[in-house]
């Protein structure tokens, strides 16, 4: 059974500033006189965005930066509503649209949990039996009778958080709170939503720009792009179809002008970086590259002062700059000093691992034993492994980065356990 229904909704925006009294009288007085007006100019969050989510389903919904994610959850939250289109929701809303958001700070922390409960449906009762469980998780227990203003911003965060996860809702709509707090206090928040849908059944909608987040609770995921909904399915296919659409807009920004073409590095004037690039085993130069596929990794750089000890290093981050993996060259190449002059130098990484996906390079290189940096750049140069024709990789392999190298044997038992095998085996079943 559907709980919610959105139905081709649209919402749409007057852009501009709100006009003072005083422009509203004149702008009346004008229209009185029968003088035009312009009109000011209009923006679509939202359009023809229609789907259903059952009950119990935990549905993520991704996409970049005004892609309408919260525009959709206030209008499901009813803090605003469609301009065309409908939706009906069946069921208790709890929004965690803005955590903390509704405390006083002159009032103590026990006052706002009492009336931000009230606020969010919850019963005096309720909220008195709730209130030692409130304020543990929250971590406030020499504090609660404290007014909030003289809490710090992680204290009124962990407040806030607490108190909305509380309510005994139907649906919890949750809009990139799980990022909130230090990171223990994140991995409670973590723990606490999980709880949720495991042994509550709640429905739950999650906005976030973690997509790890996303990949590991929900089992539905929403693309937002420009107010449309451009995908609907499982969180590993529809994350992976955010994480190239990303990579394709970080590539067009690299190449605008000012962008500059090794934007995240540090170097001194010492070394210069000509070009970096993958080589497939052919020597062409790609960045569309099979799972389990040797690979070349070829950097040239120029460098303007005599380098000693060199060690070159070439990494992998994703997108979200989560490093993967390091190779240094300290154990397989011994330069003892580089003149000036141009280089290349070239990394072969065989039957590469690393799973489908997109990814970024990293490259340096430090001088000497005492390893200064000579130059360091991440986000060099995006790639992506694609299944490979002979060798894709297994459903439970995907759930990862990298494939490990190593094999199973088969189980064996053990000799404690001879005895009771044989009473088993004199007795029967």
């Amino acid at each position: 059974m559907a709980i919610i229904e959105v139905d081709h909704v649209m919402k749409e925006f007057r852009l501009g500033q709100v006009a003072s009294l005083r422009h509203s009288v004149a702008h009346g007085y004008a229209r009185l006189r029968g003088a035009s007006l312009p009109p000011r100019p209009r923006f679509r969050a939202l359009e023809n965005v229609h789907f259903h989510i059952n009950e119990g389903e935990v549905v993520g919904i991704v996409g970049t930066n005004g892609a309408g994610k919260s525009t959709l959850l206030k209008i499901l939250s009813r803090i605003t509503v469609p301009t065309r289109g409908s939706i009906a929701v069946h069921g208790q809303i709890a929004p965690l649209i803005e955590v903390g958001a509704g405390l006083i700070a002159d009032l103590t922390g026990r006052e706002n949990v009492y009336l931000n409960g009230i606020i969010l449906g919850m019963s005096y009762r309720q909220i008195r039996r709730k209130m030692d469980d409130i304020v543990a998780f929250a971590e406030l227990d020499e504090f609660i009778d404290t007014p909030i203003k003289r809490y710090s911003s992680g204290m009124q965060i962990r407040l806030g958080f607490s108190i909305a996860t509380s309510v005994d809702a139907d649906i919890l709509i949750v809009d990139e709170v799980l990022a909130v707090g230090d990171l223990a206090f994140q991995r409670k928040c973590f723990d606490r939503i999980e709880h949720m849908i495991e042994h509550q059944g709640r429905t739950i909608l999650l906005v976030s720009h973690n997509t790890r987040q996303v990949e590991r609770l929900c089992s539905r995921v929403l693309l937002l792009d420009h107010g449309h909904i451009v995908a609907d399915g499982a969180p590993t296919e529809v994350c992976q179809l955010f994480y190239e659409r990303s990579d394709a807009r970080i590539r067009e920004l690299s190449c605008e002008p000012g962008s500059g073409r090794w934007a995240n590095t540090q170097s001194s004037t010492d070394l210069e970086l000509l070009d970096i690039s993958l080589v497939d085993e052919l020597g062409n130069s790609v960045v569309t590259l099979p799972y389990k596929r040797n690979v070349n990794v070829k950097v040239r750089f120029n460098a303007t002062i005599e380098l000693r000890m060199p060690t070159f290093s070439v990494g992998v981050h994703t997108t979200d700059f989560l490093y993967i993996t390091t190779h240094t060259s300290a154990k397989e190449v011994d330069v003892p000093r580089l003149t000036p002059g141009c280089y290349e130098v070239v990394c072969k990484v065989l039957c590469n691992p690393l799973l489908p996906g997109v990814y970024g390079l990293r490259f340096g290189i430090t001088e000497g034993i005492a390893g200064r940096v000579a130059f360091y750049g991440e986000n060099l140069l995006h790639f992506q492994v694609i299944p490979s024709v002979q060798d894709p990789p297994t459903a439970s392999e995907r759930g990862g980065f990298f494939a490990l190298d190593a094999k199973w044997a088969a189980p064996v038992a053990m000799e404690e356990d001879a005895p009771r095998r044989a009473r088993a085996h004199a007795t029967g079943p």
